[in-house]
């Protein structure tokens, strides 16, 4: 399956965002998908296909996939991905826009970091939300979720790419919901919190 410019788009749109929630998971997907010639990746993106990365990704994964269901340290885990999610979602964002004029690139790649960016933001601060629960299952709930809605949307950004779009424009409101509701909890936890200094 080759990709036209406006599904190009709609992919880089449905991978960054599932790049923003596990990159290992995405590149992994996406490399072993192209290696056994379910899809065609843009020329630019054909690196994917070595093992050379796809045994890498997978080992990180894994690691992730532990890592990432420990309450407390996955607050660590996912403020230091920070620095590895959104330049690679990034970087893939600029490989696949190859065919595009430099303006375009630079736009699609600035789309592809921002939609990651998102994605990893909401992540984060939904864990912080969940994290202070003494039941260690809703976050290991929450992170295979996570794992699952990584995989599972870039293989609809491959075959489907318009539909997984439209899934994260969705997934975007609702991250911006999610965010103002953490915000406002902290702020009425912090309020509680002053005024029982000021009575004491």
């Amino acid at each position: 399956m080759s990709f036209t410019s406006d599904q190009i788009v709609a992919m880089i749109i449905g991978t960054s965002f599932a790049a923003g929630l596990n990159v290992y998971a995405t590149v992994g997907s996406l490399g072993l998908l192209s290696h056994f010639g379910v899809i065609q990746l843009p020329a630019s993106l054909h690196g994917l296909e070595s093992w050379w990365i796809i045994v890498p990704a997978a080992v990180l994964f894994a690691l992730e996939f532990f890592a990432d269901k420990i309450p407390a340290f996955d607050l660590i885990w996912n403020a230091l991905h920070t620095f590895v999610r959104v330049p690679v979602a990034a970087y893939l964002s600029y490989a696949a826009s190859s065919q595009f004029s430099p303006k375009v690139q630079l736009l699609t790649t600035l789309l592809g970091a921002g939609i990651a960016f998102a994605a990893h933001g909401g992540k984060t601060a939904i864990r912080a939300a969940v994290t202070p629960s003494p039941e260690p299952f809703s976050n290991i709930a929450l992170s295979m979720g996570e794992d699952v809605l990584a995989i599972g949307l870039t293989w609809v950004a491959t075959h489907h790419p318009f539909i997984a779009a439209g899934v994260v424009i969705v997934l975007l409101v609702c991250i911006v919901l999610a965010i103002r509701w953490v915000v406002r909890s902290l702020r009425r936890l912090f309020r509680g919190a002053s005024r029982e200094l000021e009575r004491a």
